[in-house]
């Protein structure tokens, strides 16, 4: 059961985006929840991690690179995606520098899967230390991009504190809603006690004021 006021989120939501039309910027700003826990010990407590997919994408414009086959490189060019071969990937040559720059540039990675056993061999464990190992290749490439881009993910490291961004003020205003219940609904499923964790909820966009809605 949510314990979150619809009333409060609409308000919330009409707050963000009033702020937002009323000093434009000449990007599309993201809406970002944060959130505080309580009664959590990221040193004792089990550190959670889960990924859910939102029913609307919050960042269309999300930078993905393909580390793929001949087959998937060819799709991801006719989609328009950055791709890598095995053969650029050897150019690197284990370069730590050179693999920290490829994992910064990108928010995701795809491969596919006789690319995927390749990578420790390929980048070391580079990518993996970013937070950004590749999700595998196994449905239509334009499905999987899709489903990326519309996936956000939760992980508690050492601070109680997590900022995720769940929308962006393109979207209608029953769409942030909607994506912002998911988020939050997911995420209390993931905690040890529920709602009983949660100490504070905001959203903010990317330059505006956090407003609370919890």
């Amino acid at each position: 059961m949510s314990k979150l006021s619809s009333d409060v989120l609409r308000e919330g939501v009409q707050g963000i985006l009033e702020g937002s039309r009323s000093k434009a910027r000449k990007f599309q700003e993201t809406i970002e929840l944060q959130i505080g826990l309580k009664n959590y010990d990221p040193q004792k407590d089990k550190r959670f991690s889960g990924t859910v997919r939102l029913p609307f994408i919050p960042r269309p414009r999300m930078k993905i690179c393909v580390l793929g086959d001949v087959k998937h490189c060819e799709q991801a060019t006719s989609l328009q995606l950055e791709n890598k071969a095995v053969e650029d990937l050897k150019k690197l040559n284990k370069n730590k520098k050179l693999v920290k720059k490829l994992a910064q540039q990108y928010q995701a990675f795809l491969a596919s899967d006789s690319v995927i056993k390749q990578i420790p061999r390929l980048l070391g464990p580079g990518l993996n230390k970013a937070g950004k190992f590749p999700s595998p290749i196994n449905k239509a490439l334009e499905e999987q991009v899709a489903e990326t881009k519309a996936s956000i993910k939760f992980q508690l490291k050492k601070v109680l504190c997590l900022g995720v961004a769940v929308a962006h003020v393109g979207m209608s205003e029953a769409e942030i809603r909607t994506n912002i219940n998911y988020s939050i609904n997911f995420l209390v499923s993931l905690l040890k006690k529920n709602w009983q964790n949660v100490r504070c909820l905001y959203i903010k966009t990317t330059m505006g004021k956090p407003i609370r809605i919890f």
